[in-house]
Parts: structure tokens; C-alpha cells; sequence
């Protein structure tokens, strides 16, 4: 097998795992509406990652941090018990609205979502310090950090933290390149690896899910 042979497999085994739990007809109208509004949406690999993430921990309290037009809220309360809910926070009402829209589509309750319309830093520390199951940051890169050391605190033993375009187009290893999201990017990466509280994990879907559990006490 000759090196172009090669890299054309490993294409073609990335576009098969991404595509492998596809979009159904909700979340595709929300994909749609995400490109619309100029935010892109998670991959279909990476909203199948937090449907699993959240069965697995049987999650009933989960804070999003970007609610974009609802992709990934949409994937994290297929994951949920029947009787979670969501916390989004972002700062567009517009994102908001669709949002809603979309859980609506799908089915879920008016009392399954909590939409929250503010600067993350200023909403998460008024929420309940260990009282959450999962916290997922799809937002402003920059804050990241924020993020993490805020986030932690909201989480009960063994629940998980974790933070999406992590490798941000393959730039995030190239420590040349040394812009402010980059280094943002590699200061959660090296928090998360270092703090001893944290069982940590680098996922390669989409454009890279970091994440963590917090160990049981």
C-alpha cells in the first residue's frame, strides 16, 4: 500500500465514523438553521459522543455553554433521563429562540430546558456547586480557562467536563503559532491533564472533544 493509498483509507475511515449515527430529520432542520445563523454546529460524530456521554451517566442536570440553533442541546437530552434538564447559556436571543424551536420539533417539554441568556462567566457561578452531571463548552475559546476552573465546581463526583474544537484545524499542536485562542486551548489541555481531581481523555471526532471525570471521592 503506497502512502497516497494510505492517507485515502484513513479519509475514508473518519468520514465513516462521523457519518456512522447520522442526523435524523430534526436535527438536520437544526443544522440547517445553525449555518443560517453563523454558528456552525457540532459534527453528527460529535453530537452522537454527548447522546452517549449522557446516557452513560444517567444525567439529569446539564450545563451547555453555547446554545448555537440547539445541535448539541438536541443530542444531550436524547442522552438524559426523562426527567433532565438542560441548562444552555449564550448570549444571542436569536440562538435561544431556535433553539427552542428545535427541542420543540423533537419533542421534549417546555420544563426540560432552561435557556439562559448571558456571558457565561457572569451565569455559571450562580448555579449549583455540585449539583450537575455533565458540562459541555462549545463557546468563546478564549474563556476556556474561565470555563474549566468554574466548571469543575458545578460537577458531582464522576461527572464529566468537556470542551469542544479542542484542536482547533490541527493548529492547537503547533506551538509556533502561539495566538490567544491556541494558547487559551493549551492551557485547559495541560489544566486538565494536571489537576489530580481529573481522569482525562482527548477524543479525535469532529474538530476535537476534550474531556474529564471527575475521580470519585
Amino acid at each position: 500500500m503506497n502512502s497516497e493509498t494510505h492517507v485515502t483509507g484513513l479519509v475514508d475511515l473518519g468520514d465513516f465514523v462521523e457519518s456512522y449515527v447520522p442526523d435524523d430529520d430534526v436535527l438536520a432542520a437544526a443544522r440547517m438553521r445553525a449555518g443560517e445563523l453563523g454558528c456552525p454546529p457540532v459534527s453528527c460524530g460529535v453530537g452522537a459522543a454527548l447522546s452517549f456521554l449522557a446516557a452513560t451517566l444517567q444525567a439529569r442536570a446539564v450545563v451547555e455553554i453555547g446554545t448555537g440553533a440547539g445541535v448539541s442541546g438536541l443530542c444531550l437530552l436524547r442522552g438524559m433521563a426523562s426527567d433532565g434538564v438542560l441548562t444552555s447559556i449564550d448570549l444571542e436571543p436569536e440562538f435561544h429562540r431556535y433553539a427552542r424551536r428545535t427541542f420543540l420539533d423533537a419533542g421534549f417539554a417546555a420544563g426540560r430546558m432552561r435557556l439562559i441568556m448571558g456571558r457565561a462567566l457572569d451565569v455559571l457561578p450562580r448555579l449549583t456547586s455540585g449539583g450537575y452531571d455533565l458540562v459541555f463548552a462549545d463557546a468563546a475559546r478564549l474563556e476556556y480557562p474561565g470555563y474549566f476552573e468554574v466548571g469543575v465546581e458545578l460537577l458531582r463526583p464522576g461527572g464529566v467536563i468537556v470542551f469542544h474544537n479542542m484542536l482547533a484545524g490541527g493548529r492547537v499542536g503547533d506551538h509556533a503559532r502561539r495566538d490567544p485562542e491556541l494558547l487559551a486551548l493549551r492551557e485547559v489541555a495541560r489544566a486538565l491533564r494536571e489537576d489530580e481531581r481529573l481522569l482525562p481523555v482527548f477524543i479525535p471526532l469532529g474538530s476535537g472533544l476534550l474531556a474529564a471525570a471527575v475521580a470519585g471521592s
